[in-house]
């Protein structure tokens, strides 16, 4: 009987010890990706390319209407490069949606941009959607892997055939 019990005992705290199920963070990481973003909004209206590409994994991809992808955080630095330079950038965005599963998470929702258009040099307002995909970094924080944007602003027409080239 005593040998029942020793090896039930020992099965019991074996059992025990085996657990490895991480605790539910599910509420805290939606919290600390929904605060990230807003610290991102801060961080582009104060036009630091610094801080803004700090929300960013070094591997990450960038797509934006009108431009080849960026790939790689030094790439996202030095296409913001322009941007940030221009008196008229304004760039907010909002999530209406934060999922997370693991150690990935996506955010999507809305943004809303003024910009200096570089062809016409007329300040331009843009809106769209967007998604940005994240991974929590060894450090337990979360960085953007892919920031896609769609502009819901229809590109500008093409100007119409001088007739006089004709």
């Amino acid at each position: 009987m005593r040998t029942i019990a020793l090896v039930c005992a020992a099965a019991a705290l074996t059992l025990a010890g085996c657990n490895t199920q991480k605790p539910d963070t599910h509420d805290a990481d939606v919290k600390a990706i929904s605060d990230g973003e807003t610290q991102w909004n801060a961080d582009w209206a104060s036009k630091d390319v610094g801080k803004i590409t700090s929300h960013y994994a070094d591997e990450a991809v960038v797509i934006v209407p009108g431009a080849e992808p960026f790939n790689g955080k030094a790439a996202v630095a030095d296409g913001l490069k322009p941007m940030v330079a221009d008196p008229a950038l304004a760039l907010t965005f909002h999530a209406n949606k934060v999922e997370v599963a693991g150690d990935l998470a996506y955010t999507a929702g809305s943004y809303k941009m003024t910009m200096t258009d570089p062809a016409t040099h007329k300040v331009v307002d843009d809106h769209g959607s967007y998604v940005t995909t994240y991974r929590r970094q060894a450090d337990g924080s979360w960085k953007a892997v892919t920031d896609i944007a769609s502009s819901a602003v229809p590109p500008p027409a093409p100007a119409p055939p001088d007739k006089k080239k004709r």
